[in-house]
């Protein structure tokens, strides 16, 4: 008894010391954190400023949509490759060589003087870049003591959500003051203090250099084939009708074959490229799950607020930027208080809060008109990044931080690309619901305008009226109202999508049900029960 009284301040102090975080390792991992928040910024920050480009390197609009589109691809293909290189190379070598890479690439972006050397970087900048991202969601759940995950879960949660939120705010500013090319060089300087930085901080693993002999290539064939061609289709899809268009047909045949011989080869093979098996725990399962679905709702509202204050009011990039920064500091604000809860309460009743919040954020947006400006959009906004927020990092800590260290690398990989395809996903989702809903709408309104309605017949009067004098008055009136029906529908199918999306966020808040409780109050530690 004696031995264990005289040995138990002894303990203490050792579990103490094993809680606390080295200074030189927070170090590293902040300087980590932002090279994932480069490479997840530069997905959103050129879509504000696709024009400029276009403009710049004589594209046509067919063209210049594949600068996001190459990114994506690329970078869809990498995140789940990043786990086995993770294990081969180590932490360090792996993103430095990441950020180098991004870094190199972003340069020959910038100088890029055709629209086909543009595609080929870009693609190669999403490629290389992709690696940064699942490399600091593993480090920080398996380098820092699980104690310590409330605070390290939000700082990566905030960079995660913040990122694309802000995107288009930065991409417009940068363009504005600069021009298109700076969205590119921009990065270069970051990027060599980056690599600098990890290769001299970062001490978290040793490599493998061994499995690189392993290492599957029928996989990384099969796995490129699948998310690559998935990517290709629910990115041109909507706009081309679907399996109507034939590069979207076969690219779809493409996918099927591909994900069958994928699923294949990842059961089958010695050292699979991926490893699946990771899915049998229900809280990762569920956690990627949610994640992917969150994915629809990040990606998804940072695409659909733009185009609506685009389109509907003529806004400029940089004044849709200003607008949509709301969400981003609210984002700011809220992380530090999820961090502090995530210590006291249960993480699946701040998951559901965060939907919930998400949904009713949404549910206000169903009643917009061409008139809603920065102040309508204000509380649907903030309720948006609190929603965000509350869902995304406790959902991170439950997945990933309930899993044994050494499977972290390779489920942080699978983990983010599940947020990337809920995007991707999502995008495709809601190009659908606005194209076929402002078809319904633009239908239905033309049944109702007719010369036998008082209003229109009294709309069209005005607009000759108008135009008395400065031409064909008859012709100018019938195609401002034309215009203004059109106009009409559009604002009509975002009110639908955003119902929509309502609908899905509050029946998603549901399936938190199914997470088992984390063993741990500090980030979901432990195994779960």
């Amino acid at each position: 008894m004696a031995n264990a009284t005289t040995a138990s301040p002894a303990m203490m102090a050792a579990a103490a010391a094993s809680e606390r975080i080295a200074p030189k390792r927070m170090i590293a991992f902040i300087i980590m954190v932002f090279g994932m928040f480069m490479s997840i910024l530069d997905i959103q920050i050129v879509s504000a400023s696709l024009s400029e480009i276009q403009a710049g390197l004589s594209a046509s609009s067919s063209e210049v949509s594949w600068v996001q589109t190459a990114y994506l691809i690329a970078e869809v293909i990498a995140i789940p490759l990043s786990g086995f290189l993770s294990r081969a190379f180590g932490t360090r070598l792996l993103f430095a060589i990441s950020a180098a890479g991004f870094t190199f690439a972003s340069l020959l972006c910038g100088f890029a003087t055709t629209i086909e050397e543009m595609i080929l970087w870009r693609a190669l900048q999403g490629f290389l870049g992709a690696g940064m991202i699942p490399t600091v969601f593993a480090s920080a759940y398996t380098v820092f003591p699980r104690t310590k995950f409330h605070i390290v879960g939000p700082i990566i949660g905030l960079v995660a959500t913040l990122a694309p939120t802000i995107g288009p705010t930065v991409g417009g500013i940068i363009t504005d003051a600069m021009s298109w090319n700076w969205l590119f060089f921009i990065n270069v300087i970051p990027g060599i203090g980056i690599t600098i930085g990890v290769l001299a901080l970062v001490d978290f693993d040793e490599p493998h250099f061994e499995l690189l002999d392993r290492f599957d290539w029928w996989g990384l064939i099969f796995m490129a084939g699948f998310l690559g061609s998935l990517q290709y289709v629910l990115e041109e899809g909507p706009q081309y009708e679907w399996l109507q268009d034939t590069s979207v047909a076969i690219c779809a045949a493409i996918c099927a074959v591909s994900a069958v011989a994928f699923f294949w080869r990842v059961f089958t093979a010695a050292e699979p490229i991926v490893n699946l098996r990771t899915f049998t725990n229900r809280n990762f399962a569920v956690g990627c799950t949610l994640q992917f679905c969150i994915g629809i709702g990040l990606y998804g509202l940072t695409y659909i607020y733009p185009r609506y204050l685009a389109e509907v009011r003529g806004y400029s990039a940089l004044m849709i930027g200003e607008t949509m920064f709301v969400s981003g500091i609210t984002m700011f604000l809220v992380a530090p208080l999820v961090g502090r809860l995530m210590a006291s309460v249960d993480m699946r009743y701040m998951i559901a809060f965060g939907l919930v919040v998400f949904a009713i954020g949404s549910y206000q947006m169903t009643w917009i008109t061409r008139d809603f400006d920065f102040y309508e959009l204000l509380i649907p906004q903030i309720l948006r990044g609190v929603g965000m927020m509350f869902a995304m990092v406790p959902t991170n800590n439950i997945a990933l931080g309930t899993l044994p260290p050494d499977r972290v690398k390779n489920a942080s990989g699978l983990f983010n690309l599940m947020r990337n395809l809920g995007g991707a996903v999502g995008l495709a989702v809601i190009n659908t619901v606005l194209n076929d809903r402002t078809d319904l709408h633009l239908t239905r309104l033309q049944d109702r305008v007719t010369w036998g309605n008082t209003t229109a017949t009294e709309t069209l009067n005005m607009f000759m009226q108008k135009f008395q004098g400065l031409g064909d008055s008859t012709l100018m009136a019938m195609k401002q109202l034309s215009q203004m029906v059109h106009r009409q529908a559009v604002v009509m199918s975002y009110g639908d999508t955003f119902f929509i999306l309502t609908l899905f966020y509050l029946g998603l808040s549901v399936l938190v049900t199914l997470l088992n409780k984390p063993a741990s109050p500090f980030g979901g530690g432990g195994d779960a029960h």
